[in-house]
């Protein structure tokens, strides 16, 4: 459960109480364009792919390996930057990340060829990990309890914002202008986002140091922690699979025109950033992130099992139930990922809760890393409908695992 207390404040810093809701939103609004600005660094140059295979001379190998190289260094810093967080706090982190995001961004943009463009992306990855890390505290911190499950939700929105807003640009300016250009669309983002957080973001309010020595690892106490990250990972399985194979699928087998498909696609990103603020706003209803969060992936396991049951049917009746099912699997399978957030930031508190962010990131992001390819080889062997219910399977052990009982109160 979840209690409405106020943590004590060190170094000088205002309670809660002491900023206004307009300020507190504010900060929200603009960690969530650090966070969407990170996402178009490294999510963005995936719409490079076709331009620097066919126009840059690069092999397809040699292009998928540009664009997989901010995404490499993301893994890498995650847990690093989260130790940054809680040793020296939220704005100190996004603002030198977002420092070094621009300048990656800025030497790519400069460079031709696989390895220096590669390095150079590498490294704009590897500082966007600040804002994964941070932009998470950052609402845990200035958010009372009652309202935390809301704006983490909101918070959430900033990845689908952020590749929605390198598809729609990234690609054409690349067509157009060329690679170089395209890059610029991240940099610029990200430069916009430092100058914002220079100017609104404030360090929360944190509870005075320990005199006794560094605060104990969470880890240690219980294996709340380690059950919440392996729930979250296991409803990485469905969402990925469905954000991966859904548009291929309606082609493929449904016959659709990739116009059509990718238009489905991209509602599917909409409602699914609207499925994470609703969920949000039920954690804070019920005062639990976990209850719901057992919700969604029995939602998700039922979903993506009929999907699978569904799809493998003929006729025109049975294709319209299943695109319904991917669409509501799209918007379910994503809800969980702010109370996931909500919940391990609260319970790691504010000397813990960078380094527990950068884990529940880490796992999260290695285990999207392997669905593609394991995806692929059960839809050539056994069909599209084989992979859905497959990836409905893990849901239903994330139900069990969701650790209900052992949540408490928070503040």
């Amino acid at each position: 459960m979840i209690s409405a207390a106020t943590p004590r404040t060190a170094g000088g810093s205002p309670s809660r109480e002491q900023v206004t809701p307009a300020r507190r939103w504010a900060m929200l609004g603009v960690s969530t364009a650090a966070q969407a600005s990170s996402a178009a660094m490294v999510h963005g140059p995936a719409f490079l792919i076709p331009v620097l295979h066919n126009r840059a001379g690069m092999s397809l190998p040699e292009a998928g390996l540009v664009a997989a190289a901010p995404m490499a260094g993301l893994m890498c810093t995650l847990i690093l930057w989260g130790l940054v967080v809680d040793r020296r706090g939220e704005r100190f982190a996004m603002l030198s990340g977002l420092t070094a995001v621009t300048a990656g961004g800025v030497a790519a943009a400069q460079l031709d060829g696989v390895w220096p463009m590669g390095a150079a992306l590498f490294a704009a990855g590897a500082a966007s990990g600040a804002t994964n890390a941070a932009s998470g505290r950052v609402v845990v911190g200035w958010f009372p309890p009652d309202r935390r499950g809301l704006a983490m939700g909101v918070r959430q929105c900033a990845q689908p914002i952020g590749v929605g807003v390198g598809a729609l640009t990234m690609a054409v300016i690349a067509e157009r202008s060329g690679v170089q250009a395209a890059l610029w669309v991240p940099v610029g983002l990200a430069a916009l986002s430092l100058a914002l957080v220079a100017l609104v973001l404030a360090d929360p309010p944190r509870p005075p140091a320990r005199e006794a020595g560094p605060a104990p690892s969470p880890y240690r106490a219980d294996a709340y922690l380690a059950r919440v990250h392996a729930t979250s990972a296991m409803l990485v399985v469905p969402q990925f699979v469905v954000w991966t194979f859904g548009l291929t699928w309606l082609v493929e087998d449904l016959g659709w025109a990739a116009g059509l498909a990718g238009l489905v696609v991209a509602l599917t990103q909409l409602l699914g950033a609207a499925g994470r603020i609703a969920a949000g706003y039920l954690s804070d209803t019920v005062a639990s992130r976990m209850r719901p969060m057992r919700w969604i992936a029995g939602a998700a396991a039922a979903t993506m099992l009929a999907l699978g049951a569904v799809s493998v049917l003929p006729g025109m009746a049975a294709a319209v139930v299943a695109v319904t099912l991917l669409v509501v699997a799209s918007t379910v399978t994503v809800a969980d990922n702010g109370l996931a957030y909500t919940a391990v930031a609260e319970r790691a508190g504010p000397f813990w809760s960078g380094r527990s962010l950068g884990v529940q990131n880490t796992s999260q992001y290695l285990v999207a890393a392997l669905v593609p390819p394991l995806a692929g080889v059960v839809i050539a062997e056994w069909g599209y409908g084989a992979a859905f219910a497959v990836a409905g399977l893990l849901p239903l052990v994330a139900v069990a695992v969701a650790p209900v009982a052992d949540e408490h109160q928070v503040s």
